[in-house]
């Protein structure tokens, strides 16, 4: 049996034996909160456990590494969407150790994108259209760091209030223990007070 027949078969007896009934919740989120996380299989459950949050009480983006790599790319947007059309008022990057996206190398994985089919023709077709794929492709050496550097960009995006918390943390994906890198409360009340 394929993956997608085990999946629909599955699917067919939760719908059948009324599961879904325990997840039933709006569309807005209860604790009025956004996530950005990285799609780590390892955070599936462990972060919302980690941080007290049950289906309901949070809109969570995900992503390789937990990144916006570009200010008007979807993950700004789903962000900016979660806070003015569905109620989020606060907020949260986090990061993890041992993410497999700060270890990318992008002349590896070019390599097995060639592997898997695709051509040096269609690569070369990228590079000449103004894509840096290198750089695109890049890893990262400090989880810290790319957090205070993703809280940054959204807190300065032109259409983010200044009134909204970002918070910048880190999560062990071994334990769940979160540390955190920006407390978005102080640099809100910074910016009141100056």
């Amino acid at each position: 049996m394929s993956l997608l027949n085990e999946i629909l078969t599955y699917n067919e007896k939760f719908v059948e034996n009324n599961e879904y009934r325990k997840y039933e919740t709006s569309k807005l989120p209860d604790k009025k909160m956004v996530i950005l996380s990285c799609m780590d299989t390892r955070l599936v459950e462990l972060l919302p456990q980690s941080m007290n949050l049950r289906n309901g009480d949070v809109k969570i983006v995900k992503n390789a590494g937990a990144l916006v790599s570009h200010p008007f790319g979807s993950v700004m947007r789903s962000i900016l969407v979660a806070v003015y059309a569905l109620q989020a008022d606060e907020v949260y990057v986090i990061g993890h150790h041992d993410c497999g996206a700060g270890k990318l190398e992008p002349i590896s994985f070019l390599e097995a994108v060639k592997e898997q089919g695709i051509s040096e023709e269609v690569i070369d077709t990228i590079e000449k259209s103004g894509i840096d794929l290198k750089s695109w492709l890049k890893g990262f050496d400090s989880v810290e760091e790319t957090v205070q550097h993703t809280t940054s960009t959204i807190r300065n995006h032109p259409l983010f209030a200044k009134h909204i918390p970002v918070h910048g943390l880190v999560i062990d994906p071994g334990t769940g223990k979160l540390d955190v890198i920006i407390d978005g409360y102080e640099y809100v009340k910074e910016k009141q007070n100056s």
